[in-house]
């Protein structure tokens, strides 16, 4: 008798649950079970049939939805989160019903009406890191939804789930009709710094060919860490001025919501060994154009060339201060160009800030360590990527501690003046509880670049760790005002947590925690300081939920592993075990 064969097919994936659901039944069980049904008859169940989808399955607080195509389950979802932004408008915040929405593409198993199988199962681990009211789906849905619907797609890296072999690509799906979502609470834009201010925005590659990205984006790199050098200019962090590249933008908006007052905008076309950059200096306040020129050289003299770029620009907004305070030259010569070009591309690489794009980023800038023995920012850079790639556990903890201890010291040598060099000799002394020589090495990073966004959020991780809040705080909010977009966001937010928390300042600790689990949900530090914030706060169904979100996340974690692997000082440590004691951990 032949075998009965497996019925399989492809399908869109929607599973959803209840936040908090446990917590709303023993608050009111009647009445949470009897809005829950309004809710599933009144809205939820006719917005599935009319976007076509079809319920596989209800639990008493999730449920299991299956569409044809990806772009209708992505359009009923954020139909439903839009339908209960409003409907949550004027309920109390502890009576709020909000769902977490995973979706996946994928191939699922079909006995009779229910469906299962990995096309499942990754839809629910979605919908296991989602914050409430979110939408978070995989990167196969991604690809296929793209331009398809009013939304927008935040890229949150590749994250391992549980029972997953591979690691699943995230995005963070937002309604994109320009609608307030009424759960979220307005941000007014950022004033004006009492200095010049400027965002250099990435420049247009105009070679015909997408591998030479890099090299448009290392052009207007280099111009950012030229200027920054400017303790009368504030200038936007590289990572949060290239979140506009390759999209249409209006310069004033970008200056509103940058804060800044100029706009640097160009392009390059690279042709063999020659080059031609052109550049534009626009106000954002009236949209006039104060500077352009166009530059054709070869490629011997990139260097003199972005100096003179950034000369230039200085020149055009503050004339009397460019002759009290003149361009350091980095003193590179042509023969660095092969070095500068690896690590351009590396970074490229590194700043996508996920597993698969950091390992080929590190491998990048070990070959340019390599063959270039003498050059600075390799081993800088190099430093750099390992003791962030450990610290969010793309590699292992301890992998590559001491190399990444040389490199810093080696790239310090080399270049006394590079801030890279001194943020990563105080991530080294941070990472060893060596507080005053960590807070040393990074106020000299910011006082080479007082525009170091990177530099004034590593400052901060410092001192709380240390249990210093109030200054810790001050750092962190630097860094995001000079940098509101960074990849590295997550991290100054949660540092924010861990300052509110060290200060007793609980409510504000998990605010802050959750919202650096929004921008990278694996993220296991604002993981636990949201624990440790939830159950200091005595939130204990919330600290019940927070504790089996970060189980399943780091499986490892113990009250022994924060104290071999989590770099508080000895002050500081007793506090937060204390906090993950109440929690539960052991």
């Amino acid at each position: 008798m032949a075998e009965k064969r497996v019925q399989r097919r492809l399908a869109a994936i929607l599973v959803a649950d209840v936040v908090g659901y446990s917590r709303l039944i023993e608050a009111d069980e009647e009445g949470t079970r009897a809005r829950l049904r309004s809710l599933q008859s009144d809205l939820i169940d006719p917005q599935i049939t009319a976007d076509g989808g079809r319920i596989v399955k209800i639990s008493g607080d999730g449920m299991l939805v299956e569409f044809a195509s990806a772009v209708d389950a992505v359009r009923n979802a954020l139909s439903v989160q839009r339908a209960m932004d409003h409907h949550n408008a004027d309920v109390p915040e502890d009576r709020r019903i909000e769902f977490r929405v995973g979706i996946n593409l994928g191939d699922v198993i079909v006995e009779g009406d229910d469906i299962h199988g990995d096309g499942v199962n990754v839809a629910a681990r979605l919908e296991g890191l989602c914050d409430p009211g979110e939408v978070y789906v995989s990167g196969t849905v991604h690809d296929h939804v793209e331009g398809k619907l009013a939304a927008a797609f935040d890229d949150l890296g590749e994250h391992t789930v549980k029972n997953l072999a591979k690691p699943v690509r995230v995005y963070r799906a937002r309604d994109g009709s320009g609608k307030q979502a009424s759960r979220q609470r307005p941000v007014a834009p950022p004033s004006l710094p009492d200095k010049p201010s400027i965002a250099v925005l990435p420049f247009e590659n105009m070679s015909g060919d997408p591998e030479q990205e890099y090299f448009a984006d290392g052009i207007a790199e280099d111009i950012i860490t030229g200027l920054s050098r400017f303790h009368w200019f504030f200038v936007i962090a590289r990572n949060s001025s290239f979140v506009y590249k390759g999209k249409a933008f209006d310069v004033k908006q970008i200056g509103r919501e940058l804060g800044v007052r100029y706009i640097l905008e160009g392009s390059v076309r690279k042709a063999g060994n020659r080059v031609r950059i052109t550049a534009q200096l626009v106000d954002a306040m009236s949209g006039a154009h104060h500077w352009a020129q166009s530059y054709d050289r070869d490629l011997t003299d990139i260097f003199e060339l972005q100096d003179e770029i950034t000369q230039s620009v200085c020149a055009a907004i503050e004339p009397k201060l460019v002759a009290a305070e003149a361009i350091r030259s980095e003193k590179r010569s042509a023969g660095d160009l092969d070095a500068w070009d690896l690590v351009m591309r590396a970074l490229a690489h590194f700043w996508k800030m996920t597993t698969a794009q950091s390992e080929t980023a590190i491998q990048m800038l070990r070959e340019a360590v390599e063959r270039h023995p003498d050059y600075g920012p390799a081993h800088s850079m190099l430093a750099f990527a390992l003791l962030v790639s450990g610290h969010v556990g793309w590699i292992s903890e301890s992998q590559d501690e001491a190399y990444a201890a040389e490199l810093a010291h080696r790239a310090a040598e080399i270049d006394d003046e590079d801030p890279w060099a001194h943020l990563a000799l105080g991530y080294v002394a941070f990472a060893a509880r060596q507080t005053d020589e960590a807070t040393r090495q990074c106020l000299r990073a910011v006082d080479l670049n007082p525009n170091f966004a990177t530099g004034y959020g590593y400052l901060g991780w410092t001192l709380v760790f240390d249990g210093q809040s109030d200054e810790a705080i001050r750092y962190f909010e630097q860094a995001l005002r000079m940098s509101p977009h960074d990849p590295l966001k997550a991290f100054y937010c949660s540092g924010t947590g861990v300052a509110h928390y060290y200060a007793h300042r609980f409510d504000e600790a998990i605010e802050w925690a959750r919202r650096a689990i929004r921008e990278r949900p694996g993220f296991t530090a604002a993981q636990r300081i949201l624990c440790a914030g939830l159950a200091q706060a005595g939130r204990e169904t919330e600290t019940r939920e927070a504790m089996a979100r970060l189980r399943e996340i780091q499986p490892n974690i113990s009250i022994g592993w924060i104290e071999q692997y989590v770099p508080y000082t000895p002050r500081a440590m007793p506090h937060f075990l204390d906090g993950m004691r109440r929690a539960g951990l052991e």
